[in-house]
């Protein structure tokens, strides 16, 4: 959530993740930097790229990603690609489409699938109601 905020902060979307390694250990983090014209530099898109460079295949099985949003298409697809293991996510991408409608907010280039429509063997945990009403209201501050 931090990392939502800070990416808000910023000018940019509100979205932050978080790797962690099955040990508990922070490996990765980042937030949306898509403001600059790069509408890929999505903070799980980050990760999964990290990911490869940086862990064996074993270790991004066993790592967990920690998101404010559910992955959109593109991340979910480098998710899969890469083999990182379970996600959880604050909020759903059911959520967003809700969020942006009732905000007037533009709405994403690609499908709005979740994540299992990219990757069906994904293990996804959420939304978190507390956390996704705190990611709301990230989405409804970029009107100001």
């Amino acid at each position: 959530m931090d990392l939502a905020e800070r990416a808000l902060v910023s000018g940019d979307e509100p979205f932050g993740s978080v790797l962690v390694a099955a040990d508990g250990r922070v490996l990765h983090k980042d937030h949306n930097r898509v403001s600059g014209g790069d509408a890929t530099r999505h903070p799980e898109f980050a990760i999964a790229r990290w990911a490869a460079e940086h862990l064996t295949p074993a270790e991004r099985t066993a790592a967990t990603v920690y998101t404010s949003g559910e992955h959109c298409p593109m991340c979910a697809a480098a998710h899969g690609w890469v083999g990182l293991g379970r996600t959880v996510c604050a909020s759903s991408t059911e959520q967003l489409l809700s969020w942006t409608a009732e905000l007037g907010l533009p709405t994403a280039p690609v499908a709005p699938l979740p994540v299992t429509a990219i990757v069906p063997d994904a293990v996804v945990d959420g939304p978190d109601e507390v956390l996704a009403e705190r990611v709301r209201v990230l989405h409804s501050r970029r009107l100001h």
